[in-house]
């Protein structure tokens, strides 16, 4: 979609854990050195103890701070997830809206895997601009990849899952960078590809204790066929990126910063940096490649690293892309209008977890997979 109207990326925060090197969990046996070696990945952030609820709430807040604004000022919270949030039959949004606090409008949980964080992007874009009164959306994400159900280094071959909470502001009202296009594209031929030949299960992980997306991947694929899943994959991606950058009237050249998921350098390669023509150091990869993929925050708190470190210049456009397992690709343009401060460390005493402030604000903040297929 070309966004006519004004709508504004007006703050962005995250919370980041300590990070764990990846040396390490080589010497340990936890991942093979050649797998290692391929992703080119130094750390990944990893949490101790707090969920995935208590770090998106740090992160709201500080968003919320950055953007200089109350909870009057909020007309909609979305909440992206992609692993356990740490209750049953539980609405994570609905606490995140009472801890951060951001008035009394619908939270909702947004579910669309990693791609989730630009879901709710082009979600709450269209919510503000369907009624002349909504003036803001705190968007969330917030994650722990932790056993016994998930092995941040084994569940998915070839990308690592970092611990983190990030969180957006769009404002009708003003805003550090403007959103000029968002495009979202669906493949549900390749929703099987993270089910396999599984049937369904009763209860949470009934049917296998721990996630692993390698061997639902070889069951698709040895259904469906390597070639028919790699070019749909390619598709996808290729259709939601055009479609992008020709609703914003913009040229791939003329980009200045990409901001896309923190994936393995492989599949980045496989995806993004060799069918685009994307320059590697015109990514966040140096700092992806520290905090590992976040789930369905990575493209927030990569903004949020990149306001912290001065990586966000006015005049300059910026791509983000996701993807999701579904399938679903997003792609957005944003032009950034206003150099914005840094995010502020904001203390947070939140209920049902310990302190997670995060680490200073001022430092860096903070798949599917055939070669080609992401989740």
């Amino acid at each position: 979609m070309r966004y006519e109207r004004d709508i504004f990326i007006a703050g962005v925060g995250s919370s980041v854990p300590a990070t764990r090197r990846v040396r390490d969990a080589v010497a340990e046996g936890r991942i093979d050195e050649r797998t290692a070696r391929q992703m080119r990945m130094d750390s990944v952030a990893v949490s101790a103890s707090e969920p995935g609820p208590v770090l998106a709430v740090t992160a709201g807040r500080r968003a919320m701070a950055h953007a200089g604004l109350g909870p009057a000022d909020i007309d909609l919270l979305l909440h992206a997830t992609v692993h356990y949030q740490g209750h049953d039959l539980w609405p994570p949004a609905s606490y995140i809206q009472r801890e951060v606090p951001c008035g009394e409008g619908p939270a909702l949980e947004v579910r669309q895997m990693s791609n989730g964080g630009m879901a709710a992007l082009d979600l709450a874009a269209g919510y503000l601009l369907g009624g002349d009164t909504r003036s803001a959306a705190l968007l969330t994400a917030g994650d722990r990849f932790c056993e016994p159900a998930f092995d941040r280094w084994r569940s998915d071959p070839g990308t690592l899952y970092g611990d983190a909470g990030a969180a957006l502001v769009l404002s009708r009202r003003a805003g550090f960078a403007r959103l000029l296009s968002l495009a979202t594209v669906a493949d549900p031929e390749l929703e099987g590809m993270h089910r396999g030949d599984d049937p369904f299960g009763a209860a949470p992980f009934a049917l296998h204790p721990v996630v692993d997306m390698e061997r639902h991947k070889r069951a698709y694929v040895g259904a469906a066929g390597m070639s028919f899943t790699v070019a749909r994959v390619a598709a996808g991606q290729r259709t939601a990126l055009k479609q992008a950058l020709a609703e914003a009237d913009v040229t791939l050249d003329r980009i200045d910063r990409f901001v896309l998921p923190n994936l393995g350098w492989r599949r980045l390669d496989a995806a993004f940096f060799q069918p685009f023509g994307i320059p590697e150091e015109r990514t966040v990869f140096d700092w992806g490649r520290t905090v590992g993929h976040l789930g369905a925050a990575d493209q927030f708190a990569a903004l949020a690293h990149l306001a912290a470190t001065g990586g966000l210049r006015p005049g300059e456009l910026c791509l983000l892309a996701g993807i999701g397992a579904g399938f679903t690709w997003s792609c957005a343009v944003v032009r950034v209008l206003d150099t914005p401060p840094v995010p502020p460390a904001v203390p947070a005493a939140v209920s049902g977890g310990s302190d997670v402030s995060g680490g200073s604000a001022a430092a860096p903040l903070i798949s599917t997979h055939v070669e080609g297929p992401q989740s």
